[in-house]
């Protein structure tokens, strides 16, 4: 039988990212996903947006809701997928527990803004039983995942020193690469900051800090979003360099050889493959095997509220 899915937010990554995109080629939102994975059936969906909701329907041939409440009384659903906007994430998940009780939600990155409110978010979850996940969707990337088993492994030589790049908030984009760092190099030990930087729309820092992890140390720096996207990862260690770039679509890895007695970077580049041009697929892949009791790498809430809970400290660290 099919996992039967809700969709509660039809903004970009809830439908829009793939509109008009191949499904073949490209699957970025959880409605593409959730239509496209065979063990999914979407039951319905929620937007206040009566043009989303028209849109939705049209596509997808299921009713969308105006409310959560409406859509509870007429769906069960074993999977809520919470994609609204950051600030209403604690108060949707509470209309959620108060009409239904899915056996998981998953919940759009990062947890709030708000530490407080993101620690709620994973008691109240927690207390009605609900397995909580957050869509930090690179943990579910095939790519992602090799370097994490190299790193594990040894292959990859740690400690690294790294340089990682991101625009558009620290706490919106640059979570994301946050927690793929923990997810490689384990957990957060100090920080360091280096520019305070500006808010991004008033609200979202964007700071540079350097960021110790277990496994090394990286410096987090912040793009310009309005003048283009920026999302890659340097790492140097004894065994080479690691490039993580195009938001993960380009992973590439360069080995130490031995050149006349001098030991440099090889020219020959070994290229990971990665799955991010599917990468909403690959996250529902891994809840499928969740409910099939599989281990997965998904971000669990408790990992996300720590995430956020490294960053927020690192935000009011020391500066240089």
């Amino acid at each position: 039988m099919s996992i039967r899915c809700l969709i509660i937010g039809l903004g970009q990554i809830g439908m829009e990212y793939d509109l008009n995109l191949n499904p073949a080629d490209c699957i970025y939102t959880h409605a593409r996903a959730a239509a496209e994975h065979p063990a999914f059936e979407i039951c319905a969906a929620v937007d206040s947006s009566p043009a989303r909701r028209a849109i939705f329907e049209r596509i997808y041939g299921c009713a969308a809701y105006a409310s959560v409440a409406s859509a509870a009384a007429v769906v069960d659903a074993e999977l809520v997928i919470l994609a609204t906007p950051t600030s209403t994430h604690l108060e949707v998940l509470i209309e959620v527990l108060s009409s239904t009780r899915p056996e998981v939600i998953l919940c759009e990155k990062p947890l709030s803004y708000d530490l407080a409110d993101a620690k709620r978010i994973v008691e109240l979850s927690d207390e009605a039983g609900v397995s909580l996940f957050v869509n930090y969707m690179r943990r579910a990337d095939v790519g992602a995942i090799e370097i994490k088993h190299r790193i594990d492994s040894g292959r990859l030589h740690t400690p690294v020193k790294g340089v990682a790049w991101y625009s558009k908030g620290y706490f919106h984009n640059g979570s994301h690469v946050f927690n793929l760092l923990e997810f490689w190099l384990g957990p957060y030990i100090c920080s360091k900051k280096l520019n305070p930087g500006r808010l991004w729309e008033g609200l979202d820092p964007e700071p540079d800090i350097l960021v110790e992890f277990k496994g090394g140390s990286v410096i987090f720096r912040s793009a310009w979003e309005e003048a283009f996207s920026h999302y890659t990862i340097e790492l140097l260690s004894h065994s080479g360099r690691l490039r993580y770039d195009k938001g993960g679509e380009l992973i590439e890895l360069q080995s130490v050889v031995c050149d006349s007695g001098t030991r440099l970077l090889g020219d020959r580049k070994e290229f990971i493959p990665t799955s991010m041009n599917r990468y909403q697929w690959q996250v529902f892949e891994q809840i499928a095997q969740y409910f099939a009791g599989t281990p997965v790498t998904l971000c669990s809430g408790l990992e996300a509220y720590t995430t956020l809970e490294a960053m927020h400290e690192s935000i009011i660290g020391s500066e240089l």
